[in-house]
């Protein structure tokens, strides 16, 4: 018989291990010598050794899963409870208890960051619908629909939760993106009306600019052109394609016409800007007839001065008070002095005019007369009113006097 600290050989062949529960039988060996027997079992242990020192470095050296790390110590451990080896195989059975711990350690901890992740999935997922939710709304067409473009890639960037919860949240998305796209579709469609309608409306207005292009009737067209201007700018933007051609046409046929009134304008400035420099010398000799001296050599000159003045046509508007003044300013002056000349040749008149004075002259002696005699009397309230009576009287007289001096008297 053999024996070690571990396993011995019977008589029989028949090999044994010793274990905290006793020996346990390890097989039989008939092809040589105890210690052989020994030796070969022996070797199976190391084996075993040898196989847990690498699962237990794959356990803690390499993202072994759970399952195949357990199904891994399961399987050495069905070789260790066969008892097939020689050696401590309750050290071994400890070992790979330790492992199993670890196995459930890292079962959990990485069950524990699945769920962190999902948790943090969630999440950012929920952020993503909120997000796009309210980008349904937006009227920021492009940058909206480039940010939800940007949303989905991101969606598929991360992980997927549970099916239930997956598939609502992305329900909620697709629907916010549906959404959009429809509002989107549904505002192009009305713009691209808009545009048409503003297409027509302003094919219109080209229509009519061009026609009065070559208008002579240059306030009324003048005016014309801009109640189109304002109509153009209410109508909208046509289609981008049709926008700028209409927009030259419209201008060029404003142009044609402004172009010509310019030129036309201009000649009558120059015409006019000439007619007022020969009224101005008009004004200036009808200015060295005054002050009148003699009367009907005046008026002569003067009426040959206004018919020179009539035959010269239009001055600009801002010069024209001011020289037409210079004239009226004459014509003023001649028809006083024929006025004062009709009142020096009218006997009537002057008949009238001494009748008056004198009648207010006596008034005012008779009212003097009365004064004197109240302050006499001491009635000085009498005299006051009289007084003031008196002042009338006598304004009435020095305008009579005036106008009697005017006839030369």
């Amino acid at each position: 018989m053999s024996s070690d600290p571990w396993g011995r050989v019977d008589e029989t062949g028949t090999v044994y291990v010793r274990t905290a529960d006793g020996e346990q039988v390890v097989g039989s060996w008939q092809a040589g010598s105890p210690d052989e027997a020994l030796a070969y079992f022996e070797r199976k242990y190391e084996g075993l050794v040898v196989e847990i020192g690498l699962l237990e470095k794959r356990v803690k050296t390499t993202d072994l899963s759970a399952k195949d790390a357990q199904a891994a110590i399961d399987h050495i451990r069905e070789q260790v409870d066969a008892h097939h080896a020689v050696g401590d195989l309750d050290a071994l059975r400890v070992r790979l208890d330790k492992l199993t711990e670890l196995v459930e350690a890292r079962r959990e901890e990485r069950k524990a960051q699945r769920a962190k992740q999902s948790d943090e999935a969630r999440k950012a997922k929920e952020a993503l619908v909120a997000e796009a939710e309210e980008l349904s709304q937006s009227d920021q067409w492009r940058a909206a629909g480039e940010r939800l473009r940007a949303l989905v890639d991101t969606w598929k960037g991360l992980p997927r939760l549970d099916r239930k919860s997956d598939d609502e949240l992305w329900h909620r998305f697709s629907h916010a993106r549906s959404a959009f796209s429809k509002r989107r579709k549904q505002h192009f469609a009305q713009l691209d009306a808009q545009r048409e309608e503003a297409r027509r409306i302003k094919e219109r207005l080209v229509a009519e600019a061009e026609a009065l292009s070559n208008s002579t009737d240059w306030g009324a067209t003048a005016a014309r052109y801009r109640e189109l201007m304002a109509e153009w700018k209410a109508a909208g933007r046509a289609q981008r394609e049709h926008e700028d051609d209409l927009w030259n046409r419209f201008r060029g046929a404003q142009d044609v016409f402004f172009a010509a009134r310019s030129s036309v304008f201009a000649e009558r400035d120059a015409e006019q800007a000439e007619n007022l420099k020969l009224k101005e010398e008009l004004a200036e000799e009808a200015e060295k007839l005054l002050p009148i001296t003699d009367l009907k050599a005046s008026r002569a000159a003067f009426r040959t001065i206004n018919e020179r003045w009539e035959a010269i046509g239009h001055v600009p508007r801002d010069a024209r008070p001011k020289v037409e003044g210079r004239m009226h300013a004459v014509e003023r002056a001649l028809q006083e002095a024929e006025e004062a000349e009709w009142r020096r040749s009218n006997p009537e008149a002057r008949a009238r005019a001494e009748g008056l004075t004198g009648q207010l002259q006596a008034a005012v002696d008779k009212l003097r007369g009365q004064i004197e005699q109240a302050r006499t009397q001491g009635n000085n309230a009498k005299a006051d009113k009289l007084e003031r009576e008196l002042e009338g009287r006598q304004a009435l007289l020095d305008q009579a006097l005036k106008g009697l001096q005017e006839f030369g008297g």
